[in-house]
């Protein structure tokens, strides 16, 4: 069994979701009482907002994922996840500093979105995931198409995520609004949702969206177990 690499504390809310669902799945697929061998580096999410909010300081934000990253890497980890997506706006500069290969939250959500045969995909989470590149590059290049939300909706999105959702908060009334913006951006050509901060499904699961809907969190995981029981 390959050694996950995961960096987390973006939110510990989303991270924990990670270590229970990675751990579930490699039961369910290895059987016995089989948990995954992982290796968690938790930035503090304090130090990480105070740059980028704060400060508007991207490159001292990058600084302490690469450090992480290279924390993983000495600790012996095959391969590295991020459990939270719009960090994962660093891979690019990252991946050269180390010798481990990231497992790409957008690249598996891509793949599933288009193993359904679906093609226009709403993309919501917070601002740096919704008015970001990586997501509408990657996709683009799995021959899918992205839907970014208006500003009104990037709005309610972003803060409810800021100032509900990474403090363990889930309201019913935030769930029927992230509804209502589904079926909005459904009527201006979206045909599906990607839950694409690691908390909105935590919220709101993929069942309850009225549009096909995929939780980033949870196609994280299934790949996450996939690859690290891969013996190739």
């Amino acid at each position: 069994m390959k050694k996950i690499g995961m960096i987390g504390g973006l939110s510990w809310v989303s991270t924990a979701e990670y270590y229970k669902r990675v751990n579930e799945i490699t039961q369910m697929t290895a059987g016995g009482v089989s948990s995954a061998r992982i290796v968690l580096e938790s930035v503090n999410r304090q130090d990480y907002v105070s740059a980028v909010i704060d400060r508007g300081d991207e490159a001292a934000a990058c600084q302490q994922i690469a450090d992480s990253a290279r924390s993983l890497q000495s600790a012996g980890a095959d391969f590295i996840v991020i459990t939270c997506n719009d960090v994962h706006r660093f891979v690019p500069a990252i991946e050269p500093m180390i010798n481990i290969p990231f497992l790409h939250i957008a690249q598996v959500t891509a793949e599933a979105v288009k193993s359904k045969g679906l093609g226009r995909t709403a993309i919501l989470g917070v601002r740096k995931t919704m008015e970001g590149t990586f997501f509408p590059e990657i996709f683009a290049r799995n021959d899918l198409a992205t839907v970014e939300p208006n500003e009104a909706e990037k709005n309610f999105i972003h803060d409810s995520i800021y100032e509900e959702l990474v403090h363990n908060r889930f309201h019913e009334e935030t769930r029927e609004k992230y509804k209502e913006v589904m079926i909005a951006m459904g009527k201006r050509g979206a045909d599906s949702v990607a839950l694409a901060c690691t908390e909105i499904p935590l919220l709101i699961s993929p069942g309850e969206c009225p549009l096909p809907a995929f939780s980033t969190t949870e196609l994280h995981c299934q790949a996450a177990v996939a690859r690290a029981l891969d013996a190739r």
